[in-house]
């Protein structure tokens, strides 16, 4: 498996995998709406996404990360928004490699640290991220729909 930065030549191969992303929260399967919402990202710079590929090519699973910044520290932050693997490469390695790469970002850039959130039943997930080191805040996250 290799992990590398995605650009807007992946977008085909990284759609299905955006889209069961969405599907796994509950969202409706929009395949074009997917490849849309990652073309205007990538094309307008606004996102960071590496893929996870197998040898013979296959797209595994990918991280999307937002740049924010805290005003705090007045450094840079990067918001780790979207991390999905195929269902057929879970439990090899593919979630844990895309998260080290999303840190790498985060230091090759002079950021605080990066950021994210999960469902609080998505029990997988958070058992990744405590063994790799992430702690809860012990913020409140609150959301104004407009």
């Amino acid at each position: 498996m290799v992990v590398r930065e995605a650009g807007l030549e992946d977008v085909d191969r990284l759609a299905p995998l955006f889209d069961g992303y969405r599907r796994f929260y509950r969202q409706p399967s929009d395949p074009e709406g997917a490849r849309r919402f990652l073309a205007e990202r990538l094309g307008a710079g606004e996102s960071r996404v590496f893929v996870a590929e197998a040898e013979d090519g296959r797209a595994l699973g990918f991280v999307q990360l937002f740049p924010s910044f805290s005003s705090v520290s007045m450094k840079r932050l990067w918001i780790l928004n979207d991390l999905f693997v195929a269902p057929g490469a879970r439990r090899a390695g593919v979630a844990r490699a895309l998260m080290e790469r999303a840190r790498q970002l985060a230091v090759e850039t002079g950021a605080k640290g990066l950021i994210l959130e999960t469902e609080s039943h998505n029990a997988a997930a958070k058992t990744l991220y405590e063994d790799l080191g992430w702690e809860l805040d012990g913020t409140h996250h609150y959301e104004l729909r407009v």
